[in-house]
């Protein structure tokens, strides 16, 4: 049935990476089913049959797939299905993307989409690495034009020894987390979370992984070589060569002369009326319905004549628009404790680019629940990333975060996780919102900034401040040159923006985007050398300058965290039947109360004095009072022989009548109502285990 079924295998990592072509999804430009280990993915390629009108841009699509029953589990919505991707599937179609999509003709319009569907998951075989490799298959054998292959690896550092694709249980030990991208020369993408890891050690790490990649590369060839097919022809979108040189010709000192600023709204106010005098002066040469035609492709010849000017500067002058030098960070400022209710808050300034981050402390209970492919169920410390729209001077309706803002906030979150202090340490969870209020380059790396002063503002005990920075490319053939802190137009007409984060100890975070064939060693040396003069810089000379150390306590308006211990059998007394005990406690008090299944118990309230008495409570349900000891209790029901007083939700015990009072009691209603508060004394505990209190000795006491 299957006629054009082929298998081809080959060792990764000591595994076995299996590929299946011709037997599945026939029906798209290229599919494949990719096996490592136990980790099964189907990879499909698709393209339409034409370009799309009216586009500037490829319309490239990746969506990586997941499904619950790889992992043998039943979704836990209403629905019982799917729903939108996990943050972590977003993430991964990100990773897939970047190494991608620069490899595809620069004319290409037609939509493409690749789709990676997780079928099964070895947890020690990433479904993230295997999706890549079956992604660059699906579009190697397939009939789209496209300029790879590309192989991917994962990498950590376990003992100080670097690991090729790690085993779960490796992994839970490794001080690095890096997916490394390569074709068969250069490295394409770089993707890293590290506990501080020295610049060498990376180095040292993603060559590893590049000459790994190198012979996954030769066994995607073979297998292209095998059953690919021949890539289709498509109509360029390449502008018109003589129509760019006439619009040159006639506006390339204005465009010099317009973006010759360090002001993005001035740069854009000289530049719109560049636009404008071009499209007049096209208007003495075109019919008004030519020249709507004609239109995009006038804007497309100004856009590559500004790239043009921007890039020549560069690598023939060495000068930048803003004419900072290539290792100079813009302007910076930093600001602590802007507002008074919430529990830390921070911006941070580069330039035009301007980061608020609020943080927030919640009890541990608060932690994100996850429910997706990976043996990860719960996320303690949170970050998001908002960037509306008037933050680069546009108007839009918000529709909510999109995959560039969930990946931002996810590599402000890996960038600052390795500083995070334990839940031992610092019984919180911990929720960051980075809002965007002014953008010009590099907000990720802002926001990181940002975020570490608001944490030490909150007076999170962090380990070690961390900032970021960005470094941009600009190569010509052999030639290349990298530059420090790019804004938006050296990241739009640049090769690369490479983000690092980390602290002066080392790398916390990196994040690579490409739009060339990929980096040689030389310039993954030269950006990490940049990146860490910058960091250190901000460190020093801004941020610790603002805030030199967390503050000694969270805010007044921050919960106060009280921890003990109590045996796992008492878990059930001090929640009580229907939870009526542990309700009780909180609306009494105020606090809010989580205990864990070993018996931890966190007390969280606003007011420390009410997280005391909670804590109280717990005690005197948890453990039998000790003789001698005193509590503050509501009596609840009057006997002839005297009273009962609750000194815990739950808990109570007998005040016989003689031990009422000083003098002698004839009546127990002459001396404690129901409802009274009063205070007892412990005076013992019965073989039954009933208290015997005093409110006499306490009078005396």
């Amino acid at each position: 049935m299957f006629e054009n079924y082929r298998t081809f295998s080959t060792n990764l990592a000591g595994r076995t990476l299996t590929v299946e072509t011709g037997k599945m999804a026939q029906l798209a430009n290229g599919s494949c089913l990719v096996r490592y280990g136990d980790t099964a993915i189907l990879a499909t390629a698709t393209a339409s049959k034409a370009p799309r009108d009216g586009i500037d841009f490829l319309p490239l699509s990746v969506e990586f797939e997941e499904r619950l029953y790889a992992v043998g589990k039943i979704p836990g919505s209403f629905l019982k299905r799917e729903g939108k991707p996990t943050e972590k599937a977003i993430l991964t179609s990100r990773v897939i993307d970047r190494p991608i999509r620069p490899l595809f003709p620069k004319d290409l319009r037609n939509d493409v989409t690749l789709d990676l569907l997780v079928l099964s998951v070895d947890p020690d075989c990433s479904p993230e690495v295997t999706g890549l490799i079956g992604a660059s298959i699906a579009l190697s054998i397939s009939d789209i034009p496209w300029n790879g292959p590309v192989a991917s690896v994962f990498v950590g550092l376990v003992d100080g020894e670097i690991v090729i694709n790690p085993t779960a249980a490796q992994r839970e030990k490794s001080e690095l987390e890096l997916t490394v991208a390569s074709s068969d020369k250069k490295v394409v993408m770089i993707e890293a979370g590290a506990k501080e890891v020295a610049e060498d050690t990376m180095f040292d790490a993603i060559m590893k992984a590049h000459e790994i990649n190198h012979e996954t590369v030769n066994f995607i060839n073979h297998i292209k070589d095998e059953v690919g097919k021949d890539k289709f022809e498509y109509p360029s979108c390449e502008v018109d060569h003589d129509l760019y040189e006439e619009i040159s010709e006639y506006a390339i000192e204005k465009v010099r002369e317009a973006l010759d600023t360090d002001d993005k709204n001035v740069r854009e106010a000289r530049l719109n009326v560049v636009y404008e005098d071009v499209f007049a002066h096209f208007a003495e040469k075109y019919s008004e319905e030519e020249l709507e035609e004609k239109k995009p492709e006038i804007n497309e010849c100004l856009y590559k004549l500004q790239k043009y000017v921007v890039r020549r500067w560069l690598l023939d002058d060495g000068k930048r628009v803003d004419g900072r030098r290539l290792d100079e960070i813009r302007p910076l400022n930093a600001q602590v404790g802007l507002f008074g209710r919430t529990h830390g808050s921070a911006m941070f300034t580069r330039g035009q680019t301007q980061v608020i981050t609020v943080a927030t402390l919640g009890l541990v209970a608060e932690q994100q629940m996850l429910d997706g492919i990976d043996d990860e169920e719960y996320k303690r410390y949170m970050h998001h990333y908002n960037m509306p729209s008037y933050s680069v001077g546009e108007t839009k309706p918000s529709r909510g975060p999109g995959r560039r803002e969930i990946g931002h906030g996810a590599l402000a979150e890996r960038a600052l996780v390795p500083v995070i202090p334990s839940v031992d340490d610092f019984p919180y969870s911990l929720r960051l919102v980075s809002e965007v209020i002014s953008s010009n380059g590099s907000t990720s790396q802002a926001s990181i900034c940002a975020s570490t002063l608001a944490l030490m503002d909150a007076g999170v005990p962090i380990k070690a401040p961390v900032a970021g920075i960005s470094c941009g490319l600009i190569t010509e053939g052999e030639r290349w040159m990298t530059m420090l802190d790019i804004q938006g137009l050296e990241d739009f007409f640049g090769d690369m923006d490479f983000k690092v984060a980390g602290t002066k100890k080392g790398i916390t975070a990196i994040q690579m985007d490409l739009k060339i064939d990929g980096l040689t060693p030389e310039i993954i040396k030269a950006a990490f050398t940049q990146t860490r003069a910058g960091r250190e810089y901000i460190l020093d000379e801004i941020m610790l300058k603002c805030i030199p150390e967390p503050r000694a306590e969270v805010s007044p308006f921050a919960p106060k965290m009280i921890i003990l211990k109590i045996d796992p059998d008492k878990i059930g007394d001090v929640i009580g039947k229907s939870g009526k005990v542990i309700q009780a406690i909180t609306a009494e008090t105020g606090a809010k109360i989580d205990i864990e299944d070993d018996g931890t118990v966190y007390i969280a309230a606003v007011d420390k004095e009410a997280g005391l008495k909670a804590k109280s409570y717990v005690e005197a349900i948890a453990f039998d009072p000790e003789p001698g000891s005193v509590f503050t209790g509501k009596v609840t029901r009057l006997m002839s022989f005297g009273a009962f007083v609750e000194i815990a939700p739950g808990k109570e015990g007998l005040v016989h009548i003689s031990k009422l009072d000083k003098k002698r009691v004839e009546k127990v209603e002459d001396v404690v109502s129901v409802g009274d508060t009063v205070k007892v004394k412990v005076l013992e505990i019965d073989d039954k285990g009933r208290l015997n209190l005093s409110r006499k000795d306490a009078l005396e006491e």
